[in-house]
């Protein structure tokens, strides 16, 4: 359990395409710290010395899972967002909760501490989103699998269905800050 005054977490769940990367964007550009579930692995594997690629990501994900459980990730978030409020940091962005697994942990954790909130978006939009992007785009067939694939083995839906929050991303950015801005204010983030 927490023992951090006045400590407050912004946790961002969504469905890939819902404008998460957006939103945590835009707390960050403010100059709050974020911890980045993405990242445990990837830094793992650098600490490692080993360069960054599919082999070394699941050789090393495999290994820490059998090292430290297979809740590993969530761990390791934990530990970063108590070194954060060591440090002085009373305000942190949680990028990239995905599983109710992970959920639980920091809910257990941070009880009072931590607000989720929820990034939704009509699935035609988001896909047109995913079908356009830059970086990794994927097509309708694949933007659909991806879905079922997080919601049945990456126990996304969960999350998302118990958000404290919901923000409507429907294409109007000053308006999505808008409804982010309000909740940060209503939560004293």
């Amino acid at each position: 359990m927490s023992h951090h005054e006045n400590l407050k977490i912004l946790a961002f769940v969504g469905l890939t395409g819902s404008g998460k990367s957006t939103a945590v964007e835009h707390f960050t550009n403010k100059g709050f710290p974020r911890v980045y579930f993405g990242g445990v692995l990837l830094d793992a594997v650098k600490e490692a010395g080993l360069e960054i690629n599919e082999q070394n990501e699941r050789t090393y994900r495999e290994k820490l899972r059998e090292t430290e459980g297979k809740d590993f990730i969530v761990k390791r978030i934990v530990s970063q967002i108590h070194d954060l409020a060591d440090a002085g940091q009373h305000r942190v962005v949680a990028d990239g909760l995905y599983t109710w697994t992970e959920y639980k942990a920091l809910k257990k954790e941070f009880p009072g501490e931590l607000s989720v909130i929820a990034i939704i978006s009509p699935k035609h939009l988001r896909y047109h989103r995913l079908e356009t992007r830059e970086i990794r785009p994927l097509t309708r067939d694949e933007a659909s699998q991806r879905d079922w694939a997080e919601i049945e083995n990456l126990e996304k839906g969960g999350p998302i269905a118990i958000a404290d929050y919901y923000v409507q991303n429907n294409e109007n950015i000053e308006h999505f800050y808008e409804q982010l801005d309000a909740i940060a204010e209503h939560v004293e983030f």
